[in-house]
């Protein structure tokens, strides 16, 4: 069926005058979008699904959305048959999400299932939290994350509380599949209908504190900046800082605003130093010893400290989940709570330092796939065997405790306030902290490079990319021999000096490749999940000794990792 016979089919009596007067437009001006629009369906991943607003089977509107949840909806009553079923819903502060949040409610309750909505923008992991605190069948959240503003998305949670994975996940996609829009039940009964507010704000405030706090040692000295670079957590984060003691805590007003479209950033990731520029700027102003900022769904985090010259400087996210984690294990062990039953959680493209970080304090790391849903998989997995203490991955997510099942901002910014007033009693700063784990472990230093392929030629461009790495692997890179090669949807690991390939089941297959080098230079290559680009993580290690030598190996790290990105053509 070609594209334009696709799009007709969304000119029946199936769809609304609005959204068959959009098609007829696109196609009356053979307008280029038509083709993207519709050239596929999207997909509905192993966490839900994300992509650009508008009509189409490519587009996030009220038929996509509805065919995913009616899908889920017919999944859910066949799970929980004869029970009382109950998904909270939360959306972020996007476009459309609000609308989109009702919309999704309206579904699950025409198909009898009680829905606790929330009245306004909250963080994903509230809703992770509250799908557990109010023992849910599951959750759903509207978002896109740190997308651009055209971008919505759909995540859906079980009822442990985190995204679904295996079995739930590929059974509900088969589901959603299965749905035709003419079977999708719109007409919601607002009787099933919860309406959740503020007080719940409250509840999952006090189990941040209680779950991410260890002492109490300078914090009413400590000078916070914080923004929420117009996302959720204005709801939360203000009010959980000051419940927890910290006295200074300016906030940057202008983006405390919530708005979809994130006026005052080119983009609204705490990734990027760009977006928490007003925020530095502020810090100079009230001579910040931490900056912070959250992406607009309030689970990503970044954190900026004083650094050896003492400028402002963002962490990376390697950085900050070592700090994070080094402390937490010390307190853990100061309190004599590890026995050796307990457990981090980690990602394969994340650093390295975590299984010396586990080592160190007689713990183990386990490691999953990119995203916490695996994460949120381990725990429940070894629940009752073994005890998980903390986890994080790159990409600016951390995690303290099992009272969240995804990534949460909120009780990493308690923690990591906790860190940088502590650090300050004690004469030092955060960034020198990290020396001196690097000092003791290794120092890690980490580069991600990403290379954006829009559109159906971008997406096969990726694909060739991914083909020509796995058919014909780099034999060096920056200098060193690469030593294995582990490619996950194949699920081997092909050690080079003796030729043997070796069986890796397990974790899923996924389509990663890792090369690791003879110096322990590590290259992950791995296409993005919700966003048209393919990525390259790397890591190289080296030892320090000192704050002196530290400043000359994190050069000598640095041209490292750009030597890498010539070898292998990224620049």
């Amino acid at each position: 069926m070609t594209t334009l016979e696709k799009a007709k089919l969304w000119l029946t009596d199936t769809f609304d005058k609005e959204t068959r007067d959009a098609v007829q437009s696109l196609i009356d001006s053979n307008s280029p979008d038509l083709e993207d629009s519709f050239y596929r369906e999207l997909e509905f991943g192993t966490g839900g699904m994300r992509g650009v607003m508008g009509v189409g089977t490519n587009r996030l509107n009220k038929y996509t959305l509805g065919q995913a949840t009616q899908g889920l909806a017919n999944y859910m009553l066949k799970q929980f048959e004869g029970e009382e079923i109950k998904v909270a819903i939360a959306y972020d502060v996007r476009h459309n999400s609000k609308e989109f949040g009702k919309l999704v409610a309206d579904v699950l309750t025409a198909n009898g299932i009680k829905v606790l909505l929330f009245k306004n923008h909250r963080p994903t992991p509230e809703l992770s939290f509250t799908v557990r605190d109010k023992k849910c069948n599951g959750g759903i959240v509207l978002t896109a994350s740190h997308n651009p503003p055209e971008y919505n998305g759909y995540k859906v949670y079980w009822n442990d509380g985190a995204q679904i994975v295996p079995p739930h996940d590929e059974a509900i996609i088969n589901e959603v599949y299965s749905v035709k829009f003419e079977e999708i039940k719109f007409n919601g009964n607002d009787d099933l209908i919860e309406w959740v507010g503020e007080e719940q704000d409250d509840v999952y405030i006090d189990a941040c504190i209680e779950n991410s706090t260890y002492q109490n040692v300078g914090k009413g000295n400590l000078n916070i900046v914080f923004t929420s670079i117009h996302g959720t957590t204005y709801t939360t984060v203000p009010k959980a800082l000051e419940k927890a003691g910290f006295k200074k805590v300016d906030l940057v007003r202008e983006q405390m605003i919530p708005s979809g479209n994130f006026p005052t950033v080119a983009s609204p990731n705490p990734e990027e130093p760009a977006a928490l520029e007003m925020a530095m700027d502020l810090a100079k102003i009230t001579n910040a010893d931490i900056v912070i900022g959250t992406d607009p769904d309030g689970d990503r985090l970044g954190i900026a400290v004083r650094n050896l010259d003492g400028e402002i400087e963002l962490l990376n996210g390697n950085q900050t989940n070592t700090i994070l984690t080094y402390y937490i294990l010390n307190e853990w062990k100061k309190q004599g709570k590890i026995t050796g039953k307990e457990f981090i959680g980690s990602t394969i493209v994340t650093s390295d330092i975590f299984f010396d970080i586990a080592q160190k304090f007689g713990v183990d790391c386990k490691v999953g796939l990119t995203g916490f849903k695996w994460i949120g998989k381990m725990i429940r997995d070894f629940e009752g065997k073994e005890k998980f203490i903390c986890g994080g991955e790159e990409s600016f997510g951390f995690m303290t405790g099992d009272f969240v099942r995804d990534k949460d901002s909120c009780g990493s910014i308690l923690l990591a306030c906790e860190i940088a007033a502590w650090c300050k009693a004690n004469g030092r700063t955060m960034y020198q902290y990290m020396i001196e784990i690097y000092q003791e472990l290794g120092m890690y230093y980490e580069g991600l490079i990403n290379l954006v392929r829009k559109g159906r030629d971008g997406a096969e461009e990726i694909q060739n990319m991914m083909k020509n790495f796995r058919e014909n692997p780099p034999k060096e890179i920056a200098g060193s021999l690469v030593e294995e090669v582990k490619d996950f949807k194949e699920q081997t690991n092909f050690i080079v000096s003796t030729n043997e390939k070796k069986v890796m089941d397990d974790i899923p297959k996924s389509n990663v490749l890792i090369y690791y080098t003879q110096d322990g230079t590590k290259v992950c290559v791995r296409p993005s999940g919700t966003e048209p680009k393919i990525k390259f993580y790397v890591s190289v290690k080296d030892s320090v000794t000192s704050e002196a030598d530290f400043r000359e190996k994190l050069k000598s790290l640095e041209e490292k990792i750009n030597q890498v990105k010539e070898d292998l053509q990224l620049t």
